[in-house]
């Protein structure tokens, strides 16, 4: 097994959300050329939030992508905050429900173009302690298990880190 070689990091673009940097790698097979690289200083957290039979997302629309879709409540990691305490936050910011969580995956979304982290969670005991936040969703929706593979398969789930967090819950639970 040969990994890549990095030989140096130049930095093109720097902010308090990313940098993005060129850096000078080698391939096991001897070819250097320069590789852009997505670097963010905090990894970012997801939650699986279940009660029952069911899930509970956001629908939102990303300008990025022009698309609507069902999302997990997700968010960064603030300095010094762990992964556990960032996921019960940005739950309950996004959706108005606080959650107890338990680890379930650690994952690079985008590990051939970053290093970043998620930490996905699995949340439970869901109290309601206000309302959703509208910039973050236009609705908060309890959405049957059951359902989720129809609406992956309709495209209603275009977020990755949303898609890799139900199907691993969905798979795991199971198993």
């Amino acid at each position: 097994m040969t990994e890549w070689t990095v030989h140096g990091t130049r930095r093109i673009y720097d902010s308090e959300w990313m940098s993005v940097d060129l850096d000078d790698v080698e391939v096991p097979r001897g070819e250097r050329f320069e590789h852009h690289v997505l670097r963010l200083p905090y990894p970012s957290t997801g939650v699986v939030v279940v009660e029952g039979e069911n899930v509970l997302l956001m629908w939102r629309h990303r300008f990025t992508t022009g698309v609507w879709g069902w999302e997990i409540p997700a968010g960064r990691l603030e300095a010094g905050e762990t992964a556990e305490v960032a996921a019960v936050r940005e739950t309950e910011e996004e959706t108005g429900y606080r959650v107890r969580v338990e680890p379930l995956i650690t994952m690079n979304p985008l590990n051939g173009i970053s290093s970043h982290v998620t930490h996905v969670f699995v949340g439970s005991g869901a109290v309601k302690t206000g309302e959703h936040d509208p910039a973050e969703a236009a609705r908060v929706e309890w959405v049957p298990l059951n359902e989720i593979p129809a609406l992956i398969r309709k495209g209603q789930i275009p977020c990755g880190i949303t898609l890799a967090a139900l199907t691993t819950y969905l798979t795991l639970r199971t198993t």
